[in-house]
């Protein structure tokens, strides 16, 4: 595996190649990121891998600058999954002059949910996502669909602006008691990841009212989010949306069974949990 911090070298590199699968990451990788490695080589050749703790996209009280950094490991687990090039800029070869332009989603998609709650950060995402694919020029890049929103944002994107790179979605991947693979778990502490999977218990609960016929969604999103108030977390939402588009699904939408997600976003101790589960 090569490892390349320069965009230059990393396009002599990748010069003439026609199928380059991508899956751009922060680093500190899991099984989850893995998985995505293994479902990019399904779809193309070589295989580029980015690291990058992208700061355009962390709110000034969020995380930068603690955001766990794990190179080495990751190094040797990307080796071993055959990626052909990892790309992994500093901060001065992504950004050799302030980044004057930026991508702003538009304000439905991009300020909702996750917008609402983390201004900027879709901007942040979509401006590094354009300038990746501009250095890398993938045929395919991998997105996993636990940033459900941000999948849906990046999709959009390409499509609008006619990028040559299709948007593969990869499953959530989960432990075995079915909290989702993050980065941001290493921040719970012992008693926290033990409570943490109730999160996606929950999210399965709202799911099955759905199928059994329960249409009332605002009921359903108050009951499940103070049931996790009264576990002691601090929920921003957990919300019915339209696959589609993210907006709420009307009355007429449920009865005719309208594709759905469940978003969900909720705090626990000090760490931040997304996850979603579609119906």
């Amino acid at each position: 595996m090569k490892i390349i911090s320069t965009i230059d070298e990393l396009r002599d590199h990748l010069h003439g190649q026609l199928r380059t699968a991508f899956v751009p990451t922060m680093g500190n990788l899991h099984e989850g990121h893995l998985s995505l490695m293994r479902l990019a080589r399904r779809h193309g050749d070589p295989v580029v891998a980015s690291i990058f703790v992208n700061r355009l996209q962390f709110g000034p009280n969020e995380d930068f600058d603690k955001y766990p950094r794990t190179f080495q490991a990751d190094v040797e687990k990307l080796a071993k999954e055959g990626v052909y090039i990892l790309f992994a800029p500093t901060e001065k070869d992504m950004y050799p002059e302030p980044q004057e332009y930026r991508i702003q989603p538009p304000d439905g998609l991009g300020n909702i949910l996750e917008g609402e709650f983390r201004p900027g950060f879709f901007g942040g995402v979509s401006t590094i996502v354009v300038k990746l694919f501009s250095c890398v020029q993938p045929r395919v890049a991998v997105f996993g669909k636990k940033d459900y929103q941000q999948l849906m944002i990046v999709r959009n994107m390409a499509r609008q602006f006619a990028m040559p790179t299709e948007i593969i979605a990869a499953e959530t991947l989960r432990a075995a008691d079915g909290l989702a693979l993050s980065s941001r778990n290493v921040y719970l502490s012992a008693a926290e990841r033990e409570e943490a999977p109730q999160l996606y218990r929950i999210l399965n609960e709202v799911a099955a009212a759905i199928r059994s016929g329960h249409l009332n969604v605002f009921e359903l999103e108050r009951k499940a989010m103070a049931e996790l108030s009264e576990r002691k977390w601090k929920p921003d939402y957990i919300s019915v949306r339209k696959r589609i588009d993210l907006e709420p699904p009307s009355a007429g939408d449920m009865a005719q069974g309208t594709p759905l997600v469940i978003v969900a976003a909720a705090r626990l101790g000090s760490t931040r949990l997304i996850d979603n589960l579609e119906v």
